[in-house]
């Protein structure tokens, strides 16, 4: 018989056993006397050892596991922290070994006082790490850099992410507005250059 219950894997549990619960009978003993009774799968006593429950829990534990997580998830990163470029000397380097690889890059010119910077810097870390091997992502604090390096970037709004392609400034967004659709600009900006 079947217990009807609203969760799918009891009724499976007590429905499909590898052996018909008529012919699980075993020898109860309850203080004085013996008697007869089925054996209970899932509910009240249960005749397995203690042993054989543990190891049917782990193998349990680890099929959801393994179900759960995809191996090549659990390797890649989920965000990625952007490297700073402190002067005009670094970018200019940053962006020769970015022409001789004929890679772009993204910068991310911000404020460490500026609340949408702030908000916006983790998404655009995570969108780091999905493009990872096609682009690098830099930072720039406009409060401790030389001005020169922000007039080079041509900078008067804040958040201003920029693609550098070949040397020179190719797309900006100047990010004002919501954090996703700033990420989705971003995104398709992206595309146009890779």
């Amino acid at each position: 018989m079947s217990i009807l219950l609203p969760n799918p894997h009891i009724l499976y549990r007590e429905i499909y056993q590898k052996e018909p619960q008529q012919q699980q009978q075993t020898r109860r003993s309850y203080g004085s006397g013996s008697i007869l009774a089925p054996r209970q799968n899932g509910y009240g006593f249960d005749d397995r050892s203690r042993k054989e429950l543990l190891l049917l829990r782990r193998k349990r534990d680890i099929i959801r596991a393994s179900a759960f997580w995809s191996s090549s998830e659990i390797s890649k990163p989920s965000s990625m922290e952007m490297e700073n470029i402190l002067d005009s000397q670094q970018l200019d380097q940053i962006l020769d070994t970015a022409k001789d690889i004929s890679q772009p890059i993204l910068i991310d010119w911000m404020a460490a006082w500026c609340r949408k910077c702030i908000y916006l810097k983790p998404k655009v870390e995570k969108l780091a790490a999905e493009y990872d091997t096609k682009l690098k992502f830099y930072c720039v604090d406009v409060n401790s850099v030389p001005q020169a390096l922000v007039k080079r970037g041509n900078i008067s709004k804040m958040p201003t992410i920029q693609i550098w392609k070949d040397g020179e400034m190719k797309a900006e967004v100047i990010g004002g507005h919501k954090a996703w659709l700033v990420i989705e600009e971003i995104r398709e900006m992206i595309q146009q250059f890779l």
